[in-house]
């Protein structure tokens, strides 16, 4: 299987979006130091018999190009205030966004439409800048089309402009106009500074320091802790069902499968790790807040709109207490995901932005990829069949856990779904024989 690249093409916005070059300032959660990362993905295309003369790199260009005079800060080029050190936005003219026009020698068949991970092989399939790169071009994206003409969408964007929904608006907006819409259905919100800002004056009076601390020269996604791996698990709904069951009986509440599932793989991973009882470890996800601040934030906005929540607890605690008690614990987080987190957490970012914000060593991070609306993204061959992310770096965690569907384009071949798990190789065998015992639905130990 090979990638080649054709060309790299810079894509203009279509008409100048502005007269002047200026600067636009980003909100604090697009400050948060856990956002100082690109993030990757790609979405998988399957060939129809409507659209057989159009090449998708050629329709993506042209209706990327239309899009960036709504979205041209995607185009624009990160740098650091000499001042307090926050990222901003410089926007001048004639800057573009990188499109790579790639081909691979093989059909998405073959290679099961990317369901079934090959990392060496998707590595290829979007573009991975290095950290300089991604100021100069915090969004660069790569179509590669193969022999069956099908295709991919690879994209790498720096998580100081927006969050995954951000993304997908600006993705949505460029397919609507790929489908011959003569303008977008939702019009970009900028105004993050003013939207997300601190209180004047800043106090903190949520939980969100309880999570953080102050570490000068920490940065969470440079830890050495040795290579990192990544494996995919199939995830049966029957013994999802049969563990969900068990927690019910032995505590009385339901749970999401988000709540038991990330529990159960929390402490497998951290148990594979080996790591001394008494060090702090989390469990840490985004919550959506654009409709929990007040005032919720406008239709349109497209900046980072989630904030980190976390449940912390011993490494002795986590592997020795029920597992119920776990999973009661992260369900009970949710309500932290409150207007005064939120500003608490804005103010917090405030006051100690220079000081080092982390939430340590020892985190988890969990994300569920299964009901974001990637299917919407629509270019005029359908919605994508597979999405994937390539990210290992999530929430200030360098082993990130992603709850997958499994690619639609496979439908009826395979029953549940898939967790991609990144974890350092060294704890990986160890990690694999507790993922058996979910198989096996052996649970009785955990209760």
């Amino acid at each position: 299987m090979e990638v080649n690249v054709k060309e790299t093409a810079l894509v203009l916005p279509s008409t100048p979006p502005f007269n002047r070059d200026h600067v636009l300032p980003l909100s604090h959660l697009d400050n948060d130091p856990n956002m100082n990362v690109i993030f990757r993905y790609l979405r998988v295309y399957v060939s129809t018999d409507t659209v057989t003369t159009s090449h998708p790199f050629h329709v993506i260009s042209a209706s990327l190009s239309s899009a960036l005079l709504h979205y041209f800060p995607l185009a624009a080029t990160l740098r650091r205030r000499d001042l307090g050190r926050r990222l901003e936005l410089f926007c001048s003219a004639g800057q573009a966004v990188p499109l790579i026009n790639a081909s691979a020698n093989c059909t998405l068949e073959s290679v099961h439409y990317l369901d079934d991970l090959d990392p060496h092989f998707v590595e290829r399939l979007v573009p991975n800048p290095d950290p300089v790169e991604a100021m100069v071009n915090p969004c660069i994206l790569q179509v590669t089309v193969f022999k069956c003409g099908g295709f991919c969408l690879g994209a790498a964007i720096h998580h100081a402009l927006c969050d995954g929904l951000g993304a997908t608006q600006f993705f949505n907006a460029v397919a609507e106009l790929a489908r011959g819409a003569s303008k977008i259905s939702i019009e970009p919100i900028w105004d993050r500074a003013s939207l997300l800002g601190p209180r004047d004056p800043p106090q903190v009076q949520a939980p969100a320091q309880e999570f953080l601390s102050l570490e000068k020269g920490f940065e969470p996604y440079n830890q050495d802790i040795g290579p990192v791996v990544s494996e995919c698990f199939n995830v049966m709904e029957e013994y999802l069902d049969r563990f969900k069951k068990l927690l019910f009986e032995h505590c009385g509440s339901s749970f999401t499968t988000f709540e038991a599932l990330g529990a159960f793989i929390w402490r497998a991973k951290v148990k594979a790790s080996g790591s001394p009882g008494d060090e702090k470890v989390k469990f840490a996800y985004s919550m959506n807040i654009r409709r929990t601040v007040k005032p919720p934030l406008p239709v349109g906005y497209w900046g980072n709109g989630c904030v980190a929540i976390y449940v912390q607890l011993s490494v002795k605690e986590l592997l020795e207490q029920p597992i119920w008690r776990t999973v009661e614990l992260i369900k009970k987080s949710k309500s932290n995901a409150t207007d005064e987190y939120v500003r608490s957490f804005i103010d917090f970012q405030e006051i100690h932005y220079g000081d080092g914000i982390t939430a340590g060593k020892g985190v988890s991070g969990f994300t569920d990829w299964r009901h974001l609306g990637h299917s919407s993204v629509d270019f005029g061959w359908g919605g994508p069949v597979t999405v994937l992310p390539l990210s290992k770096h999530l929430l200030g965690s360098v082993e990130p856990c992603y709850f997958l569907p499994y690619s639609s384009a496979n439908a009826g071949k395979k029953n549940g779904f898939k967790v991609l798990v990144n974890l350092r190789e060294t704890a990986m065998p160890a990690f694999k024989k507790e993922m058996e015992k979910f198989s096996n639905q052996e649970f009785d130990h955990l209760l």
